[in-house]
């Protein structure tokens, strides 16, 4: 069982502290039963505790705001720095299931610290630097690591064993327990109410001794599969796909009990298939589900789907974030080459702009070649991006481009792609960052893309107008925070300054002079003075998309310890409408990437060097 000195170990502010003041510290907790609904502290009152959560979870509440901000979940401190500090609480936490926290108040802390006045140089030597981080901190927050899982069926199919046993088997090694209400109920008497508090003890002991708890539902909704639903971190709701039903599609009774207790983010739809990819059909499922956050696609025989699947569940899942970039977005081909030749299998992916359309043939598992072609295809063969028109909308004819994402993108929606993708647009009615993760999958791309000025924005069936991605989040790493925990790869680009015009070029007054004083200097051009030289600078075009390529100030900021920013730098004398220098770029870039992989060697972390 873990003891609490081994929570205090885990606490930034306790990391400097001699082991046998944290000793006495632990002699001094009290343990606290917390049951789902109540609160723990609420924002305004005094910090006179500290408190860490041993077993289950709290959502992180502040006045003003609608939805929780933030999750804690076991071995996760409350209110660490505004206990030291003396302040006030800033927010107020919520047990969203019955939870165990240990309670150190400050009277016990104040005791001891006289005793040993060493306790008090130690915690300030960390408390100001642990307050700057916070400060810092990114605003997105990450889905919590569930450490307990309850599976029910989702449709009329009852879950296979062999689901379960592989699941199981792809968690570890770990400390895994698989529970069902055969396993509990030596242990428990079902015939007795199930909130009583020497239940939630049992409970929280076995889930302070394994890794994961996974509790197995009845396929009916009875009192052992409501227990496992409130004591569940996340839900899992398992149909199986293909079997032609239409009522398959509604919801179990178990779903609809989950749906009441859970939020989104903490239930996840896996539709089960025998046959390998192409799927179809999953927006049928998500239709009649609103309340489902992710979903996975599983073969039932495939053992990678099912490591995958763990991944997500355990906060390891491997994402790649792709940014915009208009044509030098086909360096991400070069990237993901040299990523994949060192044995990375992605997760998640999802990008802005072209970094959206890379990753969405990267997720169909199109080869480089293949992709390369496309590009070549589109943009040089076909002129896609030359493609000038009167500018009613814009100042391109997008008709060209979407017909070549869509033969080379397929009639293929993104909730059927077998793994997750997303792509960013930025809804310009709403002012606000979107995630397009529902879909025809070129359409999410083309408006990712939408270039404003150049291509015509694109209408939502609510009338809401999306545009380009990159004018809020050209390298999305935010929204991949918000929709998984674990490790990413994040790709950016580093552009060259734009040339300044050569000396003597054509100055200001002579580009925006009036037009009749144009025309006068050109009558005289032919006569006295000499013609002025042709100008050299930037196209209007280029101006424009650098302009919207400045969005990535303070992205180091936004990364977090287990992100690994790989920054490109784009050769001299390509431009961001050069699609004729794709094959350049992605030579370029492939070499960039295997020789930063190469210097990493043996200091980069275990997720990055790919299978030994």
């Amino acid at each position: 069982m873990t003891t609490p000195l081994q929570h205090l170990a885990c606490i930034g502010v306790f990391c400097d502290v001699p082991a046998e003041a944290r000793q006495e510290l632990e002699s001094r907790l009290r343990q606290v039963t917390v049951r789902r609904g109540d609160m723990l502290v609420r924002q305004g009152e005094m910090a006179d505790s500290l408190f860490v959560v041993m077993t289950g979870r709290f959502e992180v509440l502040r006045d003003g705001r609608a939805e929780p901000v933030a999750e804690l979940g076991a071995g996760e401190p409350i209110g660490e720095i505004a206990f030291f500090a003396g302040g006030t609480r800033t927010a107020s936490l919520r047990a969203v299931r019955d939870s165990v926290v240990f309670e150190l108040s400050r009277a016990e802390f104040d005791s001891l610290a006289q005793q040993s006045p060493t306790i008090w140089s130690a915690i300030a030597a960390t408390l100001a630097q642990r307050l700057a981080q916070t400060t810092a901190a990114p605003s997105a927050t990450s889905p919590m690591r569930p450490r307990t899982i309850s599976i029910v069926r989702a449709g009329t199919a009852p879950v296979s064993a062999d689901f379960i046993a592989r699941l199981e088997t792809a968690f570890q090694p770990g400390r895994v327990l698989l529970l069902d209400e055969a396993g509990a109920g030596g242990a428990i008497d079902w015939g007795v109410s199930l909130d009583r508090r020497d239940d939630a003890r049992w409970f929280n002991d076995i889930e302070s001794r394994f890794d994961t708890v996974i509790y197995v539902a009845d396929d009916a909704l009875t009192a052992w599969s409501e227990k496992a639903i409130r004591q569940s971190d996340l839900v899992l709701c398992v149909g199986r796909q293909g079997d032609g039903e239409a009522t398959a599609h509604a919801p179990s009774p178990l779903e609809m009990f989950a749906a009441k207790l859970h939020k989104p983010h903490n239930i996840r739809l896996v539709l089960l298939h025998d046959k390998p990819p192409p799927f179809s059909g999953t927006r049928n499922w998500l239709a009649t589900r609103p309340w489902v956050g992710l979903h996975h696609h599983v073969m039932t025989t495939k053992a990678a789907d099912y490591a995958r699947l763990a991944r997500f569940l355990t906060g390891r899942a491997l994402g790649l974030v792709a940014c915009g970039g208009g044509a030098f977005s086909a360096s991400h081909i070069g990237i993901y080459q040299a990523l994949a030749e060192g044995g990375l299998d992605f997760d998640i992916m999802g990008g802005t702009s072209g970094g959206a359309a890379m990753t969405a043939a990267f997720v169909q598992g199109a080869s480089p070649d293949e992709i390369e072609h496309a590009v070549r295809e589109i943009f040089v063969t076909r002129r896609a991006m030359r493609r000038w028109t009167w500018p009613r909308h814009g100042l391109l004819d997008p008709r060209v481009l979407e017909a070549g994402l869509t033969e080379y993108l397929g009639a293929v929606d993104i909730e059927d792609l077998p793994r997750p993708f997303f792509a960013v647009a930025t809804n310009l009615t709403r002012n606000e960052t979107v995630c397009l993760r529902r879909g025809a999958l070129w359409h999410a791309v083309r408006a990712s893309s939408s270039i404003p000025a150049l291509l015509p924005p694109v209408m939502t069936d609510d009338g809401d107008i999306l545009v380009d991605g990159c004018l809020r989040e050209n390298v999305p790493i935010e929204t991949m925070h918000s929709l998984k925990a674990g490790p990413n790869i994040v790709l950016d680009f580093l552009v060259p300054a734009m040339l300044q015009p050569a000396a003597g070029t054509a100055s200001s007054e002579w580009r925006l002079a009036p037009l009749y004083r144009r025309f006068a200097t050109l009558a005289t051009l032919g006569r006295s003075q000499p013609r002025p030289p042709p100008r050299t600078g930037p196209s209007a075009q280029a101006v424009l998309m650098r302009s919207l390529m400045l969005q990535n100030d303070g992205l180091a900021a936004r990364l977090r310890p287990d992100d690994h920013l790989l920054v490109t730098p784009m050769p001299g004398g390509i431009a961001h409408l050069d699609w004729h220098r794709h094959a350049d770029l992605r030579r370029h870039a492939y070499t960039h990437a295997r020789a930063a992989l190469a210097r990493l060697g043996e200091t980069a972390p275990a997720w990055l060097r790919g299978p030994a």
